[in-house]
């Protein structure tokens, strides 16, 4: 199985993981790097930022819920930026609301998984929103 998912061109690929939560960063990076990417966590908004210019992520995972600087306002900020308009922005969030789903599409998000996510759901938006060589 492990095979495939290299064969399916993961690798290489550079993520971003932002979360204020340790797990939900380490539980990402652990499935992420076993997938063959390149991780890079950051625990806000502010810190994502402060590396997102080095890194240059082909996709990134954003929790809502943060101190400092939201999700939605993270994700607006990364949208608002020439370099990383086109960059897909995956909210994360331990609720389901309705509301919650519209407003991560206003600020620009191109999807939202619900925590806990598992393997499938992370490689699935991956998938969706990357376009792998």
């Amino acid at each position: 199985m492990e095979d495939n998912a290299k064969q399916g061109g993961l690798s290489g690929l550079r993520v971003m993981v932002i979360d204020d939560s340790k797990t939900i960063r380490r539980t990402a990076e652990t499935l992420l790097k076993k997938e063959g990417c390149e991780v890079v966590t950051a625990v806000d908004g502010f810190e994502a930022l402060s590396k997102i210019s080095d890194l240059q992520p082909h996709i990134i995972f954003v929790d809502i819920m943060m101190p400092r600087l939201d999700g939605y306002q993270t994700c607006a900020l990364i949208k608002n930026n020439q370099m990383f308009r086109s960059t897909p922005v995956i909210m994360l969030s331990s609720k389901d609301g309705l509301f919650d789903k519209a407003r991560g599409r206003i600020v620009g998000s191109e999807q939202y998984l619900t925590k806990p996510f598992t393997r499938e759901e992370l490689l699935g938006a991956i998938r969706r929103h990357v376009e792998l060589k």
